[in-house]
C-alpha cells in the first residue's frame, strides 16, 4: 500500500446511498491494496440513532476487516467530522483520499487520484486532486487533467503538507464584504456565489468546511487538478441529507462516471485561462443561469439585510 493513499470514507445516517458507494469503490482498480478508514459520526437526535446503526452495519457488512473504524457516540457535525478526520489521517500517512456515503465513483477514479497525488505531492501550489468536474461540454472528448484556482468536496484528495494550511478560521474573509473585484474572483465571475456561502459561515449559519478550504486555497494562489470528465457522480442531492439543495440548482450530475478512462497528467503547473473559461460557464449554467444569478443576488441582499437567508 505503500504508493497508494488511504481512502477516508466519512458516513452518518444513509445505508442506502452507502451501499451504493461502497459498491463503486469496490469495482475501482487498487480497491484491494488500499488501505479503507471509516469514520461515523454519532446521532444528532434520537431519532437518528436507528439509522447511524444501520449505515455501521453496511459498513462493517460490506467492508469487514478490510477498513479501520472510528465510530463516534457524540454528534460532531459533519465539518468537524472531516476537518479532524482528515488532519488525523493526513498527519499519519502524508495524504488522503476524500469520500463521503453519497458518492458513485468510476472504476478509474483510485488509479487517477493516486497517480495524481504522487505526481503532485512536491508541487506546494498544489493543495488538492478532485475526482469530480460539472460537465463541461468542451472536455467531453478530452483525456488530459486540467488545473483550476477553486476546489470541490465530492471525491477529492490532498496531502498533509497543504491541509496544514487550511484555516478553519478563514482569516481575512471580510475582504470579501469591501473588495468587489476580490469578491468576484472568488466567485469565479458569477460562476457560484461562494462569497456568501462564506460569509453566512462565518456569522454562524453553516456548518461547511469546504468553503473554509476553498478560502484556505484562495487565499494561498492554489491550484487544483481536475479530471477532464468527472469520476464521481453525487447521488445525494435528493433530500434525504443533513444539507439541501439549492432552488433551480442542477448541481446532480446525471450521467454515470465514465467505466474506464485514462487520464493524462500535465507537466505545466498552471491555469489555462480558456479551460477556466469553458468551467465558469459550465457551472454558472449547472447554477440556474440567468435565473440562478438573480436568486443568488436576492439572497446575498437578503442575508446582509437580515441576517437570514431564504
Amino acid at each position: 500500500m505503500a504508493d497508494l493513499a488511504p481512502i477516508v470514507i466519512f458516513i452518518y445516517r444513509r445505508p442506502a446511498h452507502l451501499r451504493k458507494t461502497l459498491d463503486s469503490l469496490a469495482r475501482c482498480v487498487g480497491f484491494e491494496r488500499s488501505k479503507i478508514i471509516v469514520f461515523g459520526d454519532g446521532p444528532k437526535t434520537p431519532a437518528d440513532r436507528d439509522a447511524v446503526a444501520a449505515t455501521r452495519r453496511m459498513a462493517e457488512t460490506l467492508l469487514g476487516s478490510h477498513a479501520e473504524y472510528h465510530f463516534h457516540d457524540s454528534n460532531a457535525g459533519l465539518a468537524n467530522s472531516i476537518i479532524g478526520g482528515v488532519s488525523l489521517i493526513t498527519r499519519r500517512f502524508g495524504s488522503a483520499i476524500v469520500l463521503e456515503d453519497d458518492l458513485e465513483l468510476s472504476p478509474s477514479f483510485i488509479d487517477y487520484m493516486n497517480a495524481a497525488l504522487n505526481r503532485y505531492a512536491l508541487e506546494e501550489r498544489v493543495f488538492q486532486v478532485s475526482g469530480q468536474l460539472f460537465a463541461t461540454p468542451q472536455f467531453a472528448a478530452r483525456d488530459t487533467a486540467l488545473f483550476l484556482p477553486f476546489t470541490t468536496s465530492w471525491g477529492w484528495g490532498t496531502w498533509h503538507r497543504a491541509w496544514q494550511r487550511f484555516d478553519p478560521a478563514a482569516h481575512g474573509w471580510q475582504q470579501l464584504q469591501r473588495d468587489r473585484a476580490l469578491r468576484k474572483r472568488f466567485n469565479l465571475d458569477g460562476g457560484y456565489d461562494f462569497s456568501t456561502m462564506l460569509e453566512r459561515q462565518m456569522a454562524g449559519l453553516g456548518d461547511s468546511w469546504a468553503i473554509r478550504w476553498y478560502w484556505s486555497v484562495f487565499r494561498n494562489d492554489g491550484m487544483v487538478c481536475f479530471p477532464p470528465v468527472s469520476l464521481v457522480r453525487n447521488t445525494g442531492m435528493d433530500g434525504s441529507g443533513t444539507h439541501g439543495r439549492g432552488l433551480l440548482r442542477r448541481f446532480k450530475t446525471e450521467e454515470r462516471p465514465p467505466p474506464t478512462l485514462r487520464i493524462e497528467l500535465p507537466d505545466q503547473i498552471s491555469v489555462q485561462q480558456q479551460d477556466f473559461n469553458f468551467v465558469k460557464q459550465a457551472m454558472w449554467q449547472h447554477n440556474g443561469g440567468h435565473m440562478g444569478s438573480i436568486i443568488d443576488s436576492l439572497r446575498r441582499r437578503l442575508f446582509l439585510l437580515t441576517g437570514k437567508h431564504m
